[in-house]
């Protein structure tokens, strides 16, 4: 039952930095027992206003109250002192360690001698309270990403938090995790607390949030929405600005030759333990193919023996009928890549920052990455300035990337940007095949349109695309195809399927053992 005292209001609060002006006179209020959602596009000022909660900023003007005191952050541990935790998107977990030492670590108790039984019990308890279930004495990497994110809860909760602020909460989850997420931010706003809810996905925020403040290029454009009698397009009109298709026409094309063909494919994980067993597949010109699983089934590891970045133990991968990848592959791996990349292969990476783009970059020289060998932008051994700032420019006004200047640092922009930055330097090249990894996860409705119109104009235009996605609805609207992965093994391979029977597959029973028809191979 939501109750009417505020737990936390920020009034006016404004933060600028160099060229941009991240938040404009902002009020936010959050009510205790309530779960609240905070919208926006990417770049609409959303990280800064809870950095600025949790004291990582300070603001240029502005106040914030908690239960109704001004108070003055200048470290996130003054906001934890007042009872504001937050759990972020990229959990900071020391692996190696178990989740009562994670959840101790920084506390100034105990300091000479821990009794760590004693502590593990003192977790297991507050889990149990909560529906936080974890075995406290387990070393972080041996725990799914929904049990490590569990811990970063506990993290907060063991720290008093009466406000905690879940950034993208279930961007890496299974569906069945974001079941159980939702029963404990229920479970806790139920019991007082409040919860400050940041997602792009419209329909986990309809579902959970008590109410919605959405913002827009940094300011306020609609405070404190009552969750009923809101739709998910009203959502996105605000958040964007404009009208926004959920769902994109896909013509109906035949499919032209294999380019894509993955024989066999047996690979290991960075543990070196098996993570591929026998992956076979195609994929055709002018059709998308979707790889369907739960994180962690092999996946990521497919997409890296295609693209070159990971080698392969056993099998092999042809493109246009040549074989570019197999057991006994010698060549250095940057050789590897680099004839992958001239095979017309374009890789839009799940790890944008450390994979997709080199952070320090500028957008120039990110946007170049696949051209600077070739003329007119190389110059001998060099590389023409003027043609390479004239490309970016071009690629800049095309794909909207909205950016200070092609010279700022990429790591400067938002998701959505550096995302565009991605798709622009691997449309550009006019790839035969496409390897897109989550290319939309993270990203605002506006740019979840977005990229979605750009995948299915390359399917127009001819090229095989291979979509991995975590996102269920979206690999069954986009694909023509899909194959259903489960730890490493191909469980069959449909065109028409409820997500029911897809479920089913994708928890480990192969679609030659279901009874239901879901479709036949081609």
């Amino acid at each position: 039952m939501v109750v009417e005292s505020h737990a936390v209001e920020m009034r006016g609060v404004t933060k600028r930095f160099p060229g941009v002006l991240a938040n404009d006179a902002v009020d936010f209020d959050l009510r205790q027992g309530e779960v609240h959602a905070l919208l926006g596009e990417n770049g609409a000022g959303k990280s800064t206003l809870v950095n600025i909660l949790t004291g990582l900023y300070r603001p240029d003007s502005g106040a914030i109250l908690v239960r109704g005191t001004p108070v003055s952050f200048h470290s996130p541990r003054d906001a934890i002192r007042h009872g504001i935790g937050m759990v972020h998107q990229h959990f900071m977990l020391v692996p190696t360690q178990t989740a009562t030492e994670n959840i101790l670590l920084g506390l100034s108790e105990p300091r000479f001698w821990m009794a760590l039984s004693r502590y593990n019990q003192v977790i297991a308890d507050l889990g149990e309270q909560f529906g936080l279930t974890v075995d406290p004495g387990v070393k972080i990497w041996q725990l799914s990403v929904g049990e490590q994110q569990r811990v970063e809860i506990l993290k907060m909760l063991y720290r008093g938090a009466q406000v905690l602020i879940l950034d993208e909460p279930t961007a890496v989850l299974a569906p069945q995790e974001v079941e159980e997420l939702f029963k404990t931010v229920r479970s806790m706003a139920q019991g007082g607390k409040s919860v400050v809810f940041i997602s792009h996905k419209l329909h986990e925020v309809l579902s959970i949030a008590d109410r919605i403040t959405v913002l827009r290029k940094g300011k306020v454009t609609a405070s404190g929405l009552n969750t009923a009698g809101t739709s998910k397009a009203e959502l996105a009109r605000l958040m964007v600005g404009r009208e926004v298709l959920f769902h994109l026409e896909k013509k109906q094309r035949t499919p032209g030759d294999v380019v894509l063909s993955v024989e066999g494919v047996q690979a290991l994980n960075d543990k070196g333990l098996p993570a591929l067993r026998g992956v076979s597949l195609t994929v055709r010109s002018g059709e998308i193919v979707g790889l369907v699983g739960v994180a962690g089934n092999g996946q990521a590891e497919l997409a890296e023996v295609i693209t070159g970045l990971r080698r392969l133990t056993s099998g092999s991968i042809r493109l246009h009928g040549e074989v570019v990848v197999q057991e006994r592959e010698t060549r250095r791996d940057d050789f590897l890549v680099r004839r992958i990349i001239d095979s017309g292969v374009a890789h839009i990476p799940e790890d944008r920052t450390h994979v997709g783009t080199a952070p320090n970059l500028s957008v120039t020289d990110n946007l170049i990455m696949k051209a600077y060998r070739q003329p007119p932008v190389s110059h001998g051994w060099s590389i023409n300035a003027s043609v390479a700032r004239s490309r970016a420019e071009s690629l800049r006004s095309e794909y909207d990337i909205m950016t200070p200047s092609v010279e700022t640092p990429v790591r400067h922009l938002s998701g959505g940007n550096l995302q565009r930055v991605i798709l622009a330097r691997e449309i550009s090249a006019r790839p035969r095949l496409m390897v897109a990894m989550q290319p939309a996860r993270g990203l605002d409705v506006g740019a979840i349109e977005g990229v979605r119109r750009l995948l299915l104009e390359q399917r127009e235009e001819g090229a095989a695309i291979l979509l991995v996605s975590e996102e269920l609805e979206e690999l069954m609207e986009l694909s023509d195809r899909m194959y259903v992965l489960y730890a490493g093994e191909v469980m069959g391979e449909v065109r028409q399927a409820d997500a029911a029977t897809i479920g089913l597959m994708m928890t480990g029973t192969r679609l030659a053992d279901l009874s239901v028809s879901v479709g036949t191979k081609p």
